[in-house]
């Protein structure tokens, strides 16, 4: 009885151990493909659900089924103008074919290692062949048309030929070609970064300060002398204002002279007394604005001043 208990046992846990061993679970981000002695056997699984297999004689290898991404490392490449530039690029890529990958590939780092090889080679190719300007601008451009604007700044932005975007789409492009056959299709292929080295990015910012350098200096002439405009036109103005003003004060003292003329003229002629008078006050006028304690002068016996001198005397 105790014997038939043990074999008991022992069957349920050799038939565990078999069930174990030969279902396998396969989830919605996995792919499987099923080995016999190391080969591959059978059309690869995509479908979720439970799988079973020979147990001890098949395995079952996992592949992920989502987007994975690539990263490639920062490269210096030449341009078609023989200009060094450092690139960074970065892809995403995705198994399409679990039973050809595995037998081109194996796993997934050698598919990164042959996706660097392609990606890597392509972008070279294709940097090689293109300007800096198609490389970093998708577009054709123009400029704001502004007087502040130098031409020779606008004379730079020349059109482009093929474009960031074309090229990365040709990148891509011919990296499937090369991946057609090795189970992968890289889905998306961008410049993550591109940039001068060192020596020509300071010849370039020497450019760049230059440049702006000129605008500046254009932009204060252009004030400076809207500045001599504003004040020639001010200084004009002002000297307008003032021979104006002289004129009216030339033309008010003649008109006070005049009429001060006249009211001498008019005492003058009423009377003797007035006459004497009038000739009296204007004497000492004459005297006090003339002379002085050390003046010496030497009168007319038939002047009024020498008659009224001698009279005071």
């Amino acid at each position: 009885m105790k014997n038939k208990l043990v074999l008991v046992i022992g069957v349920i846990v050799l038939g565990l151990i078999i069930t174990a061993s030969s279902a396998f679970i396969v989830q919605e981000t996995e792919q499987v493909v099923i080995t016999e002695f190391g080969k591959p056997i059978g059309e690869a699984i995509t479908e979720p659900g439970i799988y079973f297999k020979v147990p001890f004689m098949q395995k079952a290898i996992f592949f992920e089924k989502r987007y994975m991404e690539w990263d490639g490392d920062r490269a210096q490449v030449s341009t078609k103008e023989k200009q060094l530039i450092y690139v960074d690029t970065y892809a995403r890529w995705q198994i399409t074919d679990p039973l050809q990958f595995y037998k081109r590939l194996t796993n997934e780092r050698g598919a990164q290692t042959r996706i660097d090889d392609i990606l890597d080679g392509e972008t070279k190719d294709y940097i090689a062949k293109n300007k800096i300007r198609d490389l970093i601008r998708s577009s054709n451009r123009t400029p704001i048309q502004s007087e502040f604007i130098d031409s020779e700044l606008r004379d730079s932005l020349v059109p482009i030929e093929f474009g960031r975007s074309t090229i990365q789409k040709g990148i891509l492009k011919a990296a499937n070609e090369q991946t057609s056959d090795l189970g992968i299709e890289i889905l998306d292929f961008r410049f993550k970064r591109i940039n001068y080295v060192e020596k020509v990015k300071q010849r370039v910012y020497e450019r760049m300060k230059s440049e702006r350098n000129n605008i500046a200096t254009k932009f204060r002439s252009e004030g400076q002398g809207e500045a001599s405009s504003i004040n020639g036109e001010k200084e004009r103005e002002l000297k307008t204002i003032q021979s104006e003003a002289f004129r009216k004060a030339e033309e008010v003292k003649g008109d006070a002279d005049a009429e001060a003329a006249s009211i001498y003229a008019a005492a003058y002629n009423r009377t003797s007394q007035s006459k004497e008078l009038y000739g009296f006050l204007k004497s000492m006028e004459t005297f006090h604005k003339t002379f002085d304690s050390e003046t010496s002068v030497i009168l007319s016996t038939e002047s009024d001043l020498f008659r009224y001198l001698k009279r005071m005397k």
